[in-house]
């Protein structure tokens, strides 16, 4: 597609966008144009997972892969609002996110909302 073209970075990326078929432009302005790291914080409770983003641009809504349901993996798409994700009574507490997203997590209790 690019061959003998002088392209820049807009190019490539709408390029990757339009091939996938999803709208990558807010992981790019995330990665490419910020030196902040996106972290998902999550609150455990007994029945559920409640997630979302933080240090992230607007609009920032990557999907990620977690294990949260009998050691199932599954993917979530966290946005900066809260959203919640029910699990069995007892699994709660095995809310682990697969390590290979360049991301941080942030465990929050009530007190740190």
């Amino acid at each position: 597609t690019f061959y003998h073209k002088t392209v820049d970075s807009k190019d490539v990326e709408a390029y990757i966008s339009k091939e996938s078929g999803i709208d990558l432009s807010k992981v790019f302005d995330q990665y490419l144009r910020t030196v902040n790291i996106p972290v998902l914080e999550y609150k455990v409770s007994p029945r559920s997972i409640s997630y979302r983003w933080a240090n992230t641009v607007e609009g920032f809504d990557m999907k990620v892969k977690v294990r949260a349901r009998q050691d199932r993996e599954e993917w979530i798409q966290p946005t900066s609002k809260w959203k919640t994700l029910n699990v069995p009574s007892g699994n709660s507490s095995a809310f682990i996110v697969d390590r290979n997203f360049y991301i941080q997590t942030k465990k929050l209790n009530k007190n740190n909302e």
